[in-house]
């Protein structure tokens, strides 16, 4: 059994099946909502549903008031609907966003190389089971990956360019994390298995012709990675750079790559700072935080930019900190947050910033 669920503003219908949520039904049918946990814990999915009925799944009564499912809202990642429905949700167009639906994905793995002590890059080969069935994504999009026998995914984001016959993850080790864990020690070449993608928000807005500036910290790289190599392959000519920033040298991955883009893109800009390796290494670079080398490399002043951060919370705090205390503001600011379903119980959000 189906039904019809009506999008508002958009005024599209698509079919949801029974016991589909909300939200996986419209990512599957490439209309894209505000979300972020997945799991009912942050509200980032809160929509006003109308003129049916339906349920409201594990959507936490934090995020959810009672009250508030009295005046009819509900959490998109949770709710199921019993009838046809529709939902007034708060998307804002853009035209950068490129409608891309939610797919299911059986791959192999290819490769698998060690980046970095705790990073492991794990390359997949998408398996052409329906003609056609290579993974299309917008560079800084992330997938969700099923591993060592969790009924939950995890989320990764993708590391390579579209143009890459591989879909590329790096993957850092989480102490104590089954997953992760299984991904460093017993994850094999050749294995299968599933995914489902693209997800998420965070990509390039191509028609804004001003230079861009990638922060990012640890694994954090990968989204900015896979926007740059697509950038410069597509032959982008305004100014780029890139900060990467590690705790120690041998937690720099992908600085040789990098160090080569530069040289063949006078536009693009490399800069690598690291804030834990010792003061005797042969280390002779920048040293400090991400934030604090932009603020030094840019004289704290970074109007006409738009920035693109990915990596730890904190270091993504300090960040935008330091670019708005530099006069770049919200609007001009991306970030990527995953939020597990541990962390998004504690989320808090800024009453300052509406996307940040």
């Amino acid at each position: 059994m189906s039904y019809q669920l009506t999008i508002e503003p958009l005024g599209q219908t698509v079919e949801v099946a029974e016991g589909q949520t909300i939200l996986d039904a419209c990512l599957r049918a490439g209309i894209w909502l505000p979300h972020a946990c997945g799991h009912g814990l942050c509200g980032t999915c809160k929509v006003q549903a109308s003129g049916g009925e339906l349920e409201h799944g594990e959507a936490s009564p934090f995020a959810l008031m009672d009250f508030e499912r009295d005046e009819g809202k509900c959490l998109a990642c949770t709710a199921t609907v019993q009838t046809d429905i529709t939902i007034e949700a708060d998307i804002d167009p853009d035209p950068d966003a490129q409608c891309l639906p939610l797919m299911d994905y059986q791959a192999r793995v290819a490769r698998i190389e060690t980046l970095t002590p705790t990073i492991k890059g794990v390359f997949l080969e998408i398996e052409h089971e329906h003609g056609d069935a290579a993974l299309r994504f917008q560079p800084g999009q992330y997938v969700n990956l099923w591993l060592a026998g969790e009924a939950a995914p995890r989320a990764f984001s993708i590391a390579s360019a579209p143009s890459s016959r591989e879909v590329e993850l790096n993957i850092r080790l989480v102490p104590g994390g089954k997953v992760t864990s299984y991904v460093h020690d017993g994850l094999k070449v050749g294995e299968q298995v599933m995914l489902s993608g693209p997800l998420g928000r965070f990509f390039v807005r191509k028609s804004d012709p001003r230079p861009l500036l990638f922060i990012a910290g640890g694994s954090g790289l990968s989204s900015p990675r896979s926007m740059v190599l697509d950038l410069l392959e597509s032959g982008d000519t305004r100014p780029i750079r890139l900060i990467q920033g590690a705790r120690t040298l041998d937690e720099l991955y992908y600085r040789a790559e990098f160090e080569q883009l530069a040289a063949r893109h006078p536009n693009f800009e490399y800069l690598p700072v690291l804030s834990g390796e010792p003061q005797d290494s042969a280390w002779a670079g920048e040293r400090g935080y991400v934030h604090e080398l932009a603020v030094r490399h840019f004289g704290q002043d970074f109007r006409g930019w738009r920035a693109y951060l990915c990596g730890p919370p904190p270091m993504i705090e300090a960040s935008i900190a330091a670019l708005m205390q530099g006069r770049l503001f919200e609007k001009d600011i991306f970030t990527e947050k995953f939020l597990s379903a541990a962390d998004a119980g504690q989320a808090v959000r800024s009453p300052l910033f509406r996307s940040l």
